[in-house]
Parts: structure tokens; C-alpha cells; sequence
């Protein structure tokens, strides 16, 4: 494995039932990278992106094949099983997770960020204050908000509720953060904000996304994953899969056309 791969994909096959969802599916993803996975609605995208956390094991009849390692350790691994058990719950830590449609709890700006940690951390409640602080500004939310941290985070606008969600996500130091088309139900100015936070935010973390918006790939991905019907049709730079793809499926759905 290559000193600067933060993520090594081997041979992953995933089924929900009779539903073979990856099928051999193998890649690297380097530390501080923005990784996308592009293809259509139903390929895959998301059943690897949530493999990569076990959030699938939560899924009933769910089932998985292959090797998934961070840093080097398989997560499926010999001894790693079970939903319920301690490593599951230590992996699920340390990997952020961002979906589609932002999901504060409802409460307090600030009870959402202190929430998730109040049983990982035995710090002192203003130490975690200060921390909270420190992730909103990393969210580049902080000024926007300061004067609301004790009002609902309900009230906060959809591309601040989402970016409160990345910041809470930083909350336990996660290694990698997966976000799932995080910007689908967000305005133009939103989604430029939480592009902007991902460029920063990559200097410190491993990301990767979903995205149906292929300028939004273009913009902010280093390198690209396609995906079709279940398989890893082609992956690359972000030049190579945009201005030279080799795959016909590909060359079509870059430019809209039916596959």
C-alpha cells in the first residue's frame, strides 16, 4: 500500500438480500484528498460510502465481502464483527459522517455540538466549550452565528444547518469525513460555502463525497470514482475522468446523455 493511501478498497462485494449492490470493487483514496464518487442514482455510491463506517451493518440483511482499510487495519477483519461491539463504535468515531438533508438535533446550537462528546470526553465543560468554538470557526460558522449558540439550531438557515453538521462531525477528531450529496437541498451560495470549508478542511482530514453535481466535482475533487450498476467503471484525476474518460458509459453521462 502506498505511504500516502489513506483508504485501500479491495475486492469488495455488498448484497442487501438478493440485491448484489458492489460488485469487486477495489480502489485508493490518499490522505488529505477530496475523493468523489459520481454515477447514477442506485449504482453504488452510497452502499460503499456508508461500508466504509459499518453503517450498513445496521441495514437488515445487509452483508459484505472483501477488505476495507484505514491505515493499514481491515475494519471487516477477524474479531471485528458485530454491530454492538467496541470497535464498531470506536471505528463509527472516527470517521464523520454527513448526509443529504442536514439533521441538527433539536436543541441548542450548542448542546449539538457538546452532545456527541459529553460521554467520549471527560474534559471540563468549558474545555468543550472552547472546542465547540474552535469547530464552528473551522466551519467558517462561528461569526455567523455567535449570538445564537443558546437559540434552537432549527432557526439557522439549511447551508448553516448543514455546516453546524460538519462541525459537530469534527467534534470527535475523525479521520476521514464522508458526506453524502451534502449539498443536494442547498442554494448556489450555500453550496460555494460548503465547498470552500471542504478545500480548507482537507489540509487536516481524508474526504469523500457523493455528488450528482458534476461541477461541483470538478471544482473540488482531486480525483474520481465512476460508478454503474454496481461496479467502479473507471477512476482518476479529476482531468483525466473529465477531459480525457476513456469509458464510453462515462463519456455519456459526463455530458448528460443517456446510457
Amino acid at each position: 500500500m502506498m505511504n500516502n493511501t489513506k483508504l485501500e478498497i479491495n475486492k469488495v462485494n455488498a448484497w442487501y438480500r438478493l440485491n448484489h449492490a458492489l460488485k469487486d470493487v477495489s480502489l485508493n483514496i490518499p490522505a488529505n484528498d477530496i475523493y468523489a464518487f459520481i454515477g447514477p442514482s442506485g449504482c453504488g455510491k452510497t452502499t460503499l460510502l456508508r461500508s466504509i463506517n459499518r453503517l450498513n451493518d445496521l441495514v437488515n440483511g445487509f452483508r459484505i465481502k472483501g477488505e476495507i482499510s484505514i491505515d493499514g487495519e481491515n475494519i471487516y477483519g477477524d474479531g471485528k464483527s458485530g454491530n454492538d461491539s467496541h470497535y464498531v463504535r470506536e471505528l463509527r468515531a472516527s470517521i464523520g459522517m454527513v448526509f443529504q438533508q442536514p439533521n441538527p438535533l433539536p436543541t441548542t446550537v450548542m448542546k449539538n455540538m457538546l452532545l456527541p462528546v459529553k460521554e467520549r470526553y471527560k474534559a471540563r465543560k468549558h474545555e468543550m466549550i472552547e472546542r465547540s468554538v474552535k469547530n464552528l470557526k473551522a466551519a467558517s460558522l462561528y461569526e455567523e452565528i455567535e449570538d445564537r449558540l443558546n437559540k434552537s439550531a432549527l432557526s439557522l438557515s439549511g447551508g448553516q444547518q448543514q455546516r453546524l453538521c460538519i462541525a459537530r462531525a469534527l467534534m470527535l477528531d475523525p479521520k476521514i469525513i464522508l458526506l453524502d450529496e451534502p449539498c443536494s437541498a442547498l442554494d448556489p451560495i450555500s453550496t460555494m460555502k460548503i465547498e470552500d470549508l471542504l478545500m480548507e478542511l482537507k489540509e487536516d482530514y481524508t474526504i469523500i463525497i457523493v455528488t450528482h453535481n458534476m461541477e461541483q466535482a470538478r471544482r473540488i475533487a482531486s480525483n474520481i470514482s465512476f460508478f454503474f450498476e454496481g461496479e467502479i467503471i473507471e477512476s482518476g484525476s479529476k482531468e483525466d475522468i473529465f477531459l480525457n474518460p476513456k469509458a464510453e458509459r462515462l463519456q455519456k453521462y459526463i455530458k448528460g446523455k443517456a446510457m
